[in-house]
C-alpha cells in the first residue's frame, strides 16, 4: 500500500534523523489512509445493503455503521484540504439518505454539493441520484437533464456499464413523458452496452424496465 510504504519512510526519518516535520507528514498519511478506508468500508456496507433489497420478500435494515464511516471519511478528508476525496465522502452521504432512508429532502442539497465540487467521477454518480430524485418529484426534464450530463462523464471516461444503467433511467423519463421510441432506443442500446460488459444487474434492470414499460 503506497501510502503505507510512505508512512514508514517518514517514520524511520523521524527516528534516525530527528525530524519533526517529518513525524507531522506521517501523521497525515495515515489520516489519508484511514479516510480512504473508512469510505471504502461504508461503500460496502451500502452495497450489502443494496445485495439485500434486491432479494424477493427483503426487508433489507441500514447498518448502524455506514453513515459514521462516511462522516468520519468527511472529517478526515476535509481536514486534509482533500476537496476531491471531501466531495466523494459528501455524495455518499446523500446517497445513504436517498436510497437506504429514502429522504430525498435531506439527499438533494448533498448530491447537488458533490456535484459542483466533486472530480467527473463524483460528479456523475451524483448527478445520476439527483435525476432519479428528480423524476421522483415529477420534474422529468431535470431528471433527462441530470441523467444526460451524468452519461456524458461517463462516456467520457469510458464508464459504459454506468451509461448503460443511466440510459435505463432514461427510459422510465421518455415513457412518462410519451416519448415511447425513444424509451425503447434507450433500452436496446443499454442492453448492447450491458451484454458487451457482462453488466448482469444492469441487465436485470433492463428486463424490469421493458416488462413495466
Amino acid at each position: 500500500m503506497p501510502g503505507l510504504e510512505q508512512f514508514h519512510v517518514l517514520y524511520e526519518r523521524a527516528v534516525y534523523a530527528g525530524d519533526a516535520e517529518a513525524l507531522a507528514r506521517a501523521e497525515c498519511e495515515l489520516d489519508a489512509l484511514e479516510a480512504a478506508t473508512a469510505l471504502a468500508r461504508g461503500q460496502v456496507l451500502h452495497r450489502r445493503f443494496l445485495h439485500e433489497r434486491a432479494r424477493p420478500d427483503a426487508t433489507p435494515v441500514e447498518d448502524p455503521a455506514e453513515l459514521p464511516l462516511f462522516e468520519r471519511a468527511l472529517a478526515l478528508f476535509r481536514a486534509s484540504g482533500d476537496a476531491r476525496g471531501e466531495a466523494e465522502a459528501v455524495f455518499w452521504i446523500g446517497c445513504l439518505h436517498q436510497v437506504v432512508r429514502r429522504d430525498n429532502e435531506t439527499a438533494v442539497p448533498l448530491l447537488e454539493r458533490a456535484a459542483l465540487t466533486g472530480d467527473p467521477s463524483t460528479r456523475s454518480e451524483a448527478l445520476r441520484h439527483l435525476g432519479t430524485a428528480a423524476f421522483a418529484a415529477g420534474r422529468l426534464d431535470k431528471a433527462r437533464e441530470h441523467l444526460e450530463e451524468s452519461s456524458r462523464l461517463r462516456r467520457a471516461s469510458g464508464e459504459l456499464p454506468g451509461v448503460a444503467a443511466n440510459l435505463v433511467g432514461l427510459a422510465y423519463v421518455a415513457a412518462a413523458q410519451d416519448r415511447r421510441a425513444d424509451a425503447v432506443a434507450a433500452l436496446d442500446e443499454a442492453h448492447e452496452i450491458a451484454q458487451q460488459h457482462d453488466a448482469h444487474a444492469v441487465l436485470h434492470d433492463i428486463a424490469e424496465a421493458r416488462a413495466a414499460l
